[in-house]
């Protein structure tokens, strides 16, 4: 694209003044999400102490978020390339603040599943945008590159900073407190990125189809749903319905895409087979890890007895390896190959998530701690040179459309995994041998077991703690096992996809 520009206007783009100041803004929004996702999952055993949900809610306050934000990223991305990708970015940010309160203050079950599901809607906003204004403000390849990197640190730095921000919340206040940390990053965004960003958008955007926004959203809504029940409960009627829906509104949506004069998501991106095998390898790779991360903070203070805010020191390895290696991963790929960064991240998380197939209740921090550093460096290499591929494959008109799919990988993968690998470890938890007198909010999860200890006799409790918890345990071995698998065969799968992709070295 930039070759066609004269040399003065080229080197104007490259080095656009603020560029740096403006990329500070974009990455609170990825601040603001990344933290939001995590202190869900220390705050799990608080939600489930207060308001009682059943096994299949916990599943569903977990992952209905995601089931939104997948349905809705590829349409929220193309709505910003047509109305400006700034515009969307700050109403979506203000939204997320807002509905952040109703998640704070819910009261019931099913309260709390909706008040995440418009927070899906919310977060769907900002994810693309923040993406496609970093291609639109580096055209330099390596500042890209850079730009990326900080983008992907920034994620891995919330999930360091969520837990262990919420775990002190979450000690000191009660559970509802975690969401209400939006708040401040939120204000913070709204006004700085007002004065900073520039705006972007496609100067030939074409209409914004909603038959194509709700054929996607039914689509993914529908598909996963039926994928979610089907590990949780096994097929029925119901579920093949919701399945065939989701499968058929997905074809009505690519088959619409492809006759569309200016479609939400133009289908020839994925002729390219480096975009291609990116997407498809984040999408593998979340899915892999989803269950993993889900229950690790159950693991740690339900089974190991550590409090919040430990909880959350206990799982910063991952982020600060996750840091570390989206910042050089630009430069890694360049000086290797893309295929060998990415493959030999993916089969390092691999590797690890193997070895925590050996976790027990008495496991030692020297093994967890160090199976989260390969974890985050895997990741942080992997998640970058994905992302860095993506942008760079696309003109800057498609940024926000292309970083939707990226987007909609990753949420689509943790829906999925949320839901297969959670299953497995329900699955597994539920069948552990109570003594007599055990309420059956107990086999619901290991938070309604802890709960109800506390009604039993101190020898029946007792009893009961050490087969709910054993039985956890289990379920969490065999769900890190079925992540390595899938970790090591996308390692395979993405050497061969990205088989010759390069990343850009001159604008």
């Amino acid at each position: 694209m930039t070759s066609t520009l004269q040399p003065a206007r080229t080197s104007e783009a490259v080095k656009r003044p603020g560029r740096w100041l403006a990329l500070s803004v974009l990455v609170l929004a990825v601040l603001l999400v990344a933290v939001d996702a995590t202190v869900l999952g220390l705050a799990t055993p608080y939600i489930s102490e207060d308001l009682r949900p059943s096994g299949t809610q916990l599943l569903w306050i977990g992952d209905v978020y995601s089931f939104v934000i997948a349905g809705l990223l590829v349409s929220m991305g193309s709505l910003g390339d047509r109305v400006g990708r700034k515009r969307i970015l700050l109403c979506g940010a203000t939204a997320f603040g807002a509905i952040s309160v109703l998640n704070a203050y819910a009261a019931t079950p099913e309260l709390m599943i909706l008040a995440r599901a418009l927070l899906g809607v919310a977060g769907a906003t900002l994810m693309p945008a923040t993406l496609a204004l970093i291609r639109n403000l580096f055209h330099d390849p390596r500042e890209r590159s850079l730009a990326v990197g900080i983008w992907g640190a920034t994620a891995s730095a919330g999930t360091a900073v969520g837990p262990i921000v919420g775990g002190f919340l979450l000690e000191h206040f009660w559970w509802g407190s975690v969401f209400l940390i939006n708040l401040p990053v939120m204000v913070v965004l709204v006004l700085v990125g007002i004065r900073l960003l520039p705006e972007s958008r496609n100067p030939r955007p074409g209409p914004w189809d909603l038959t194509s926004v709700v054929l996607s959203l039914v689509g993914m809504i529908g598909l996963v749903y039926a994928v979610k029940e089907a590990a949780s409960h096994g097929f029925s009627w119901a579920t093949l319905a919701a399945g065939l829906l989701g499968a058929a509104a997905l074809a009505g949506f690519v088959r619409r895409q492809l006759t569309l004069p200016a479609p939400l998501l133009d289908m020839r991106l994925f002729r390219n087979r480096g975009f291609s095998g990116a997407v498809l390898a984040d999408l593998l790779t979340i899915l892999g890890m989803s269950g993993l991360v889900f229950f690790l903070s159950q693991y740690l203070q339900l089974v190991q007895g550590r409090p919040p805010f430990e909880a959350g020191l206990a799982e910063l390895p991952a982020a600060v390896g996750a840091v570390a290696a989206g910042l050089v991963a630009g430069r890694a790929a360049r000086r290797f190959s893309v295929r060998t960064v990415v493959s030999g991240g993916l089969a390092a998380v691999g590797l690890a998530l193997a070895a925590l197939t050996m976790l027990s209740e008495e496991t030692g921090y020297p093994l967890l701690g160090t199976a989260l550093l390969v974890v985050g460096v895997g990741a942080g290499f992997s998640f970058t040179v994905t992302a860095d591929v993506i942008l760079a494959g696309v003109p800057k008109d498609q940024a926000g459309a292309a970083s939707a799919v990226s987007e909609t990988a990753y949420e689509l993968g943790a829906a999925l995994g949320i839901a297969v690998l959670g299953s497995i470890v329900t699955g597994a938890y539920r069948d552990f041998t109570a003594p007599a007198g055990t309420p059956a909010a107990a086999h619901e999860s290991l938070g309604g077991a802890v709960e109800a200890a506390h009604t039993l006799p101190s020898h029946t409790a007792h009893a009961l703690l050490a087969s709910a918890r054993e039985a956890f345990v289990h379920g969490l071995s065999l769900a890190a096992g079925a992540g390595a698998v899938v970790l090591l065969a996308t390692a395979a799968a993405a050497w061969f996809m990205l088989r010759g992709q390069r990343l850009e070295s001159r604008p």
